[in-house]
């Protein structure tokens, strides 16, 4: 079986997403510090350390999964160009994570309203530019955080607006393909803050 994949050389490069949704690859693995240009009135959003053959998995706020080769980011010599027209994201979207996929990786995912579950990598690739639509939304509900879960991460710690912090087993989370997920942490006002996972040895810190 022929693979397009097979023909991609693999090579370090730093993926450069602006606020506005523009993209581009600098070969090479770059500061990640370091001083990148924007547009005007533009600014940025996400920089990560990448290679050529890794697929990208771009999540938004509407709990949309989008997959990106990195091979198909222009060169950083330019601004880049608005991801919008190599993915269908919706206008009103916004990105919240890019993520390098890695085989058996999983991801926590979370919504602002406090409610998430644990993804398998696998599940949220996406075969077309349309996307995969993996945290169910509605409005005033959006996809907050999604942070990779380290394979000796045992426990998960989120954090309200109202400063209230709860920590408890990762082993009490679902892994799920797509939904709402279970409650995190519940909010009379305001919304989850963050969340992340953590080896409960190592303890928290931020």
């Amino acid at each position: 079986e022929f693979s397009m994949d097979a023909m991609i050389e693999k090579a370090p490069v730093t993926v450069i997403l602006s606020a506005r949704g523009w993209g581009r690859g600098a070969s090479g693995h770059v500061d990640l510090a370091g001083d990148f240009k924007f547009k005007e009135g533009d600014g940025p959003a996400f920089a990560l350390h990448a290679q050529t053959t890794d697929k990208l998995l771009i999540a938004c706020d509407n709990g949309r999964f989008y997959t990106l080769g990195a091979d198909k980011l222009p060169g950083a010599r330019g601004f880049g160009e608005p991801i919008r027209t190599m993915l269908d994201i919706d206008a009103a979207a916004q990105i919240v994570a890019v993520v390098p996929f890695r085989p058996k990786m999983q991801l926590l995912l979370a919504s602002n309203a406090g409610r998430g579950f644990v993804a398998e990598a696998e599940e949220l690739l996406a075969e077309t530019r349309k996307g995969r639509g993996v945290m169910t939304t509605k409005p005033g509900v959006r996809l907050a955080v999604v942070r990779e879960v380290a394979a000796e991460h045992d426990h998960i710690a989120v954090v309200g607006d109202n400063r209230k912090l709860v920590i408890f087993a990762l082993s009490e989370m679902p892994v799920m393909a797509k939904g709402q997920g279970v409650t995190l942490q519940r909010y009379r006002d305001g919304g989850l803050a963050d969340a992340i996972t953590l080896r409960l040895e190592d303890g928290l810190s931020w």
